[in-house]
């Protein structure tokens, strides 16, 4: 009996379903040599061909920086404010970041199980291809089609955060398409940055607890008492939804590795490790972090300020100077290295798609000459980004990208969830380093049907949130992905 542990990680067929005619084409994928032109991912070649040039030079430290880094993005410095505005107290707003978690995990059982099973670059339009085989090759149409323009004809305001978001943009597309080493080493120190700010931030408010009770700034633990913490809750299904809209987009890309598995060395077993480790560091962050706002920011001021609830809690814990200048600088600063991984993911997707031929041009733009870098992925990337930051008006803009793609990615997550069971019962054969928990995945669809109609509950005391016209923007969207540290960066970093 042939010994199954030496069988590739897929076997090729002359055509898809067929029990004949099969063959086996390489050994294991994680046996690879970092800088082989061609490295084995053993897919059917009719649906998913060879493409990769670039060899695999990512390690497990730059991998999990892509990852955390993409997770851990300028939202934790925003989103929790929103939710609290959205959603009135500090329990219900703890408990949507609780329930945002379990719900990331289901998704991210299902992204291991098609990134373990077709390990090669392009994520979620990889796994809907294989999937999804008529019409054929939906999802690179699907991901082809980029942000439409959200507001026509709206003049450009607030020129110099619009202009910074735009330079920074820039300079990321250069850094990585010219110097696509420096831009790796850049965004693994950005990513450490970020998660040292988050943990002196946990820290910090902490210290308060601890060490300054008697202050003005002594800690208001009295708003984490049960009598208090679901003061003023909003109840309705419509409020609710789109506060955990926003708690996903800050879990989103935890499967970003998978973008980029052809560079990733030994990526079946790196990708397990990365994602589940992430996963555990972004909970831990998130939790400790909002639990330390609400122990220094009065809750009512919480409500008021919105996207600018850590710039109030260094001011509160720090003072003006310190606190309003030096730490939102560097809270800034990280959101550079968000920019940077979002666009090292996405111009690898994008070029895969400019492989398969739906763009002009697309010999040119799928190459990785002169600098062996997909240069052209970045020029499909910077344009429908660039338009998105100047086009719409930017004093909401950071909310309005969280619904929308928040909606757009409950789409795709439902779609990508019934095709793993569609594989389940079509494709057993398939070799699965990793099998998601079927009632995890039932989770998964059923919290996206739950989201995907939330928009039609429209909340009492309507006021300029994002709920029908959502969902035909959303489609629009196309999956195509603009980060929102991009889009808002100005405002984001401007705490002052």
């Amino acid at each position: 009996m042939a010994d199954s542990s030496n069988a590739p990680l897929l076997q090729s067929r002359s055509s898809y379903g067929s029990t004949d005619k099969t063959s086996t084409r390489h050994d294991s994928i994680d046996s690879e040599a970092a800088g082989e032109i061609r490295p084995s991912r053993d897919v059917e070649d009719d649906v998913l061909p060879e493409t990769s040039t670039i060899g695999r030079n990512l390690s497990w430290q730059s991998a999990y920086i892509l990852v955390i880094s993409r997770v851990v993005g300028s939202g934790i410095f925003a989103t929790p404010g929103t939710i609290v505005q959205s959603v009135g107290s500090a329990g219900l707003s703890l408990s949507l970041w609780v329930v945002g978690a379990f719900i990331a995990a289901c998704g991210l059982a299902v992204s291991l199980e098609f990134g373990c099973m077709l390990p090669r670059s392009g994520g979620d339009k990889v796994y809907l291809e294989f999937a999804y085989r008529r019409p054929r090759l939906l999802a690179s149409t699907l991901f082809a089609i980029k942000y439409a323009l959200f507001a026509l004809g709206v003049e450009a305001t607030d020129v110099l955060s619009k202009s910074l978001a735009v330079g920074l943009l820039t300079f990321v597309c250069i850094t990585h398409s010219v110097f696509p080493k420096a831009g790796v080493k850049i965004q693994d120190v950005l990513g450490w940055i970020k998660i040292g700010i988050i943990v002196f931030m946990i820290l910090s408010g902490f210290y308060v607890v601890i060490f300054r009770p008697n202050t003005t700034s002594a800690p208001l633990t009295h708003q984490l008492a049960w009598e208090h913490l679901w003061e003023e809750t909003s109840w309705n299904w419509g409020v609710i939804a789109t506060s955990l809209f926003k708690v996903f987009y800050s879990f989103a890309g935890l499967d970003n590795a998978a973008n980029v598995m052809n560079e990733v060395k030994q990526p079946v077993r790196t990708l397990r490790s990365v994602a589940l480790t992430a996963l555990g560091t972004a909970c831990g962050l998130y939790m400790l972090v909002n639990i330390a706002y609400f122990l220094v920011v009065p809750i009512e001021d919480i409500r008021g300020s919105g996207e600018l609830i850590a710039a109030l809690f260094f001011e509160r814990l720090f003072g003006e100077k310190f606190g309003r200048v030096v730490l939102p600088t560097a809270v800034a600063l990280s959101s550079v290295g968000n920019v940077m991984v979002v666009a090292f993911a996405m111009a690898r997707m994008k070029q895969e798609i400019a492989r398969q031929g739906f763009l002009p041009y697309s010999s040119l733009l799928s190459s990785s000459r002169p600098f062996n870098s997909p240069m052209g992925g970045f020029i499909i990337h910077y344009i429908p980004s660039f338009l998105v930051m100047i086009l719409p008006p930017s004093d909401s803009i950071y909310s309005l990208i969280l619904d929308i793609d928040g909606y757009a990615a409950q789409l795709i997550g439902l779609a990508v969830a019934i095709g793993l069971v569609k594989l389940r019962f079509q494709r057993p054969d398939l070799k699965r380093p990793f099998k998601a928990w079927m009632p995890a995945v039932s989770i998964r669809i059923a919290m996206s049907c739950a989201l995907i109609v939330a928009p039609f509950f429209r909340p009492p005391d309507y006021e300029g949130e994002v709920f029908y016209a959502l969902v035909l923007v959303s489609l629009d969207e196309g999956g195509a992905e603009v980060e929102g540290d991009e889009v808002a960066g100005g405002d984001i970093g401007d705490f002052s």
